[in-house]
């Protein structure tokens, strides 16, 4: 039977599924921060990228979708967010990219797949651009990559909720527990601010990118998806029906068949590619 928190009703008040035990975690000194990062299972790695506001809980439903198909899942938790600290520099896309650099570096990953959830999925662009050799592909879900994505900001119950459920982590996993009003500024300024590639620059990546967009995306267009799709090279376009921002806690087993359809087709494994648009 289909998981579904289609109003985030569950994950305000729980959060996602409980991560399982990681095989390994904790912290790597990079660029005046602590990055922290966990790694469960064994096979081929699939590093997990957060959106904003959030931390690697957030990918509870995913994890073991991963591991129980013999990928090895890697999930950080960007600069700031969730147990990892920060600098006074403000936040940058370039920065974070870096991060996920040295943790790859720390962890000795030759080669990995991103899947990136918002600000994750500019960060996973970013650091394909900057090693496209180390990068198996790209898993781009719910972002924009120049000011023109996204829809005028409409504050909803379901984006209530989930920023409630982000204020009671950052309160348990912080080094700043009560600063989370001046942590969310600064990444709504990044995230305001930074999001400023050409055409030209998608055209240059390298890589094989899947561009996901849900059918009720509250912040992103759906004609900037179909632009990302078209604009990079060999990018293809899933369209996930039914679901919001926030699917792979909506619709957990939706998202993750896409999830593990694109990474049978980057690392293989038991799911291969597929042209079916879903």
């Amino acid at each position: 039977m289909e998981q579904y928190d289609d109003d985030l009703g569950r994950f305000e008040a729980e959060g996602a599924a409980p991560l399982p035990p990681a095989d390994d975690s904790g912290w790597i000194d990079h660029d005046n921060a602590r990055i922290w990062y966990a790694s469960y299972g064994a096979g081929k790695p699939v590093i997990l990228l957060h959106g904003g506001l959030g931390n690697s809980r957030n990918w509870g439903y995913q994890v073991p979708a991963l591991v129980a198909n013999h990928y090895r899942a890697v999930a950080i938790d960007s600069r700031g967010h969730g147990r990892s600290t920060r600098d006074a520099r403000p936040y940058s896309y370039e920065l974070m990219a870096e991060d996920v650099r040295a943790v790859m570096d720390s962890l000795r990953l030759e080669r990995a797949a991103l899947v990136g959830w918002s600000d994750g999925a500019c960060t996973a662009l970013i650091l394909s651009s900057l090693e496209p050799s180390r990068i198996q592909g790209v898993l781009y879900f719910g972002c924009n990559m120049d000011p023109s994505g996204t829809k005028e900001f409409q504050f909803t119950p379901v984006i209530g909720r989930c920023l409630n459920r982000h204020k009671k982590d950052y309160a348990e996993l912080s080094a700043t527990p009560d600063g989370f009003d001046e942590f969310a500024e600064a990444v709504g300024l990044m995230e305001r601010t930074q999001h400023n590639w050409t055409a030209s620059d998608l055209a240059r990546l390298n890589v094989p990118v899947t561009v996901v967009q849900s059918e009720h995306d509250e912040f992103i267009k759906r004609e900037h998806a179909e632009y990302l799709a078209r604009t990079i090279p060999g990018a293809r376009l899933v369209n996930l029906a039914g679901v919001s921002h926030f699917a792979p806690l909506q619709r957990p087993d939706r998202f993750n068949a896409v999830l593990l359809e694109f990474a049978g087709g980057v690392l293989g494994g038991l799911h291969g590619p597929s042209s079916r648009p879903s």
